[in-house]
């Protein structure tokens, strides 16, 4: 398959710099200076992320013709049973090496949902947090890269 997908992090600090132009973007390079640009991908769990935190209707608005466009092009990523079960297993591998308080199991979910699933389709995750991904990334190999 190949590509890349923004974690959701990408896409608020985007947000917080008033630059929506992201949500238009379908290609982008994964590394500064790369010349080729690769297909980008949106995550089901990315997606729910920042319907979450969208308190506006005109921020809802834009995200439901963000949504709409990547599964029009059909690149919209939906963990299935063995993303889910395999982040289970990672996340209590992760809890029973740094304990399972420390380590923030409700927000790692979604992190751990979003490495899975491009693990097994060979995406790379884009993000501006890193620590999450570098831990998960001990218990299951995933391609990622920090911005």
């Amino acid at each position: 398959m190949g590509g890349i997908l923004f974690d959701t992090s990408v896409y608020i600090n985007a947000l917080r710099r008033s630059d929506s132009v992201i949500f238009s973007r379908r290609r982008a390079s994964a590394a500064a200076g790369e010349i080729e640009s690769q297909a980008l991908w949106l995550s089901a769990v990315v997606l729910e992320e920042l319907y979450v935190g969208a308190l506006n209707g005109k921020l809802k608005k834009l995200l439901n013709k963000f949504e709409k466009d990547f599964d029009k092009v059909n690149r919209l990523l939906v963990p299935n049973q063995n993303d889910w079960a395999t982040c289970g297993q990672v996340l209590s591998k992760i809890g029973e090496k740094h304990g399972f308080e420390s380590v923030k199991k409700a927000r790692l979910t979604n992190d751990c949902l979003i490495a899975m699933t491009c693990a097994g389709r060979g995406l790379t995750v884009i993000t501006h947090n890193a620590e999450d991904f570098k831990v998960i990334s001990e218990f299951r190999p995933f391609k990622w890269q920090e911005i």
